[in-house]
């Protein structure tokens, strides 16, 4: 052996062993967020089953049926809704031609930056028996209150609607990115078999837009089923308000337990059930040579229809509620540069920048330790990480409250048994298992948005960062996070919005004399001062414009 090589050995094997090192490093980092993840849906589990018999008979005889078959009626008129607006709206803006087809390709996304609760705030201001539309019918006619039907904002459709309108333009993003993809052999194919334009649609391009439409249906019922805000201020009682009553208003943690099981066992049969549904099928593009589906230019009557079909959802998911929420805050006598405001703005900052920040870090870390060691091992860590879309945030409060909660008690008795030291809530009462909550809840949309950036990244670039010396960390560094930093920002930018956004978690866990904008929102509206609830809910709105507006650009690009 020569002197050169002699030297160059110790000098590869330290290279091999800090590699190592780094995986293993990646690795733990990975599994710790994972198990962290999966933490809540276990101890909810082990909650509901220690709860007692007494308590789920309870349940079973008075309240869960109930909140069953509402829920499921809630599910089915929202999943209806959704597919027949983001469908049809995709198909047009897609398919067809017509003047202002640009302006509805972007607009049509734009009711995704409103929680379905400030929705409902909005159009109860218009439409409830005291609000401008049904004082204004009085006023006209002269009739009386019980002279006239008018219906009821406040009920299940009521809150159905809301949640269609916001949460369409899931479905629509994704079938219209299906149609874009399409090659039109198989679509051309069926017309030139007799089949008309609306019978090719149905038979040929739907069904090979199935996976991405029913992408987000499944995205929109896991919306419906966690929403808090919009149930409650309608008083529609679903398994979510019934975590919420059973917490707070019954003391009994052990039916939110049980009810929260329930709810979760609910939402990962719905994931079930559509992966069953698609069984061994498989959908392919007929390749690069293939042109695109050509558009058709409408005239006449069509244009007329088209232009309603595409602007009722903008007009009413958007523009509406805007309108109705800024006349709303000019009545109000909220001011936002007061003290207090600006406390709230502060703490829903530091939360969602905090939750943000962590949740990227993990994601990172999931994402990368699949990238160095693909393979069954890495797959379930990242797959436990995205349990927690799946899980409302009511449950997810749950099954973290339920074991710190437990550890905080024990900590505290043994303290003041050997101490004479109360300890209190040491985890119970900080934010930062509220911000842990927010890191499960959307730890999938980060790792997604990481995951489709990583993509790109082509695997010499990692041989190449391992032939000169890198480590896993310096190859992250170095190569990985310089390319990744648009899905970074991305990733960052989502889950700072949805923090803001979030109600369930934030009622059931936040600290003492902690509120959040979402939280007054809901406050000011249960205690129908509606004027006042549009100011937090006005800011709220503002920030979930952010990405909307970088979803707006991508279409752009896309066309």
């Amino acid at each position: 052996m020569t002197q050169a090589s002699q030297t160059q050995a110790p000098v590869a094997h330290r290279q091999s062993a800090a590699r190592s090192r780094g995986t293993r490093g990646f690795a733990l980092l990975a599994w710790i967020v994972a198990l962290s993840c999966l933490l809540p849906m276990v101890a909810v589990g082990i909650a509901a089953l220690t709860g007692g018999v007494e308590t789920i008979s309870h349940l079973a005889d008075t309240v869960l049926p109930r909140y069953a078959r509402t829920t499921i009626y809630l599910v089915l008129l929202v999943s209806l809704g959704t597919f027949s607006i983001g469908v049809g709206a995709a198909w047009l803006v897609t398919m067809t031609r017509f003047p202002g087809v640009r302006f509805f390709e972007v607009a049509l996304v734009l009711p995704l930056a409103f929680p379905a609760y400030v929705l409902a705030y909005a159009y109860t201001f218009l439409l409830d028996h005291p609000g401008i539309v049904q004082s204004t019918l009085r006023d006209v006619t002269g009739w009386g209150p019980r002279d006239y039907w008018f219906p009821e904002i406040r009920s299940l459709g009521g809150a159905a609607l809301m949640l269609v309108l916001v949460l369409y333009p899931y479905v629509y993003l994704l079938a219209r990115a299906a149609f874009l993809q399409q090659s039109s052999s198989a679509f051309l194919a069926a017309r030139a078999l007799g089949d008309s334009s609306w019978r090719a649609f149905w038979r040929v391009s739907l069904p090979m837009a199935r996976p991405a439409v029913a992408s987000g249906v499944l995205l929109a019922v896991m919306e419906t089923i966690a929403d808090y805000g919009t149930v409650a201020y309608f008083g529609v009682q679903t398994f979510a308000t019934g975590i919420y009553t059973s917490w707070f208003s019954l003391g009994d943690r052990g039916g939110a337990a049980q009810l929260a099981l329930c709810l979760l066992g609910f939402a990962l049969m719905l994931a079930v059930a559509e992966r069953v549904s698609r069984g061994k099928a498989r959908y392919h593009h007929a390749g690069k040579q293939q042109a695109a589906l050509p558009p058709a230019t409408l005239s006449g009557g069509n244009v007329i229809a088209a232009w309603v079909l595409c602007a009722l959802p903008v007009i009413f998911g958007f523009l509406v509620p805007l309108v109705s929420l800024t006349l709303m805050g000019l009545e109000s006598e909220q001011n936002l540069l007061s003290s207090r405001y600006i406390a709230f703005i502060k703490n829903s900052l530091t939360l969602a920048s905090m939750a943000a920040l962590i949740t990227l870090l993990a994601a990172v870390s999931l994402g990368f330790y699949q990238r160095l060691r693909p393979g069954k091992l890495s797959s379930a860590a990242a797959n436990f990480s995205r349990l927690g879309y799946a899980v409302p945030g009511g449950v997810i409060a749950v099954g973290l409250m339920v074991p710190f909660a437990a550890f905080d008690n024990a900590l505290d008795a043994w303290m003041r048994a050997n101490f004479g030291i109360r300890t209190g809530l040491l985890v119970t009462g900080s934010i930062w298992l509220l911000v842990m909550a927010y890191v499960v809840r959307f730890m999938a949309a980060a790792l997604g948005a990481y995951e489709g950036g990583q993509a790109t990244v082509h695997a010499n670039m990692d041989a190449a960062a391992r032939s000169l010396g890198q480590s896993p960390f310096g190859m992250l560094r170095r190569v990985h996070l310089p390319i990744l930093t648009p899905s970074l920002l991305t990733a960052l930018l989502i889950v700072f919005v949805d923090v803001m956004k979030e109600l369930p978690a934030t009622l059931i866990m936040r600290p003492f004399n902690f509120d959040t904008l979402a939280v007054q929102a809901h406050r000011l509206a249960a205690d129908e001062r509606l004027e006042g609830a549009a100011v937090p809910s006005l800011v709220i709105m503002a920030v979930g414009l952010l990405p909307v507006i970088l979803v707006c650009r991508q279409v752009r690009r896309r066309t």
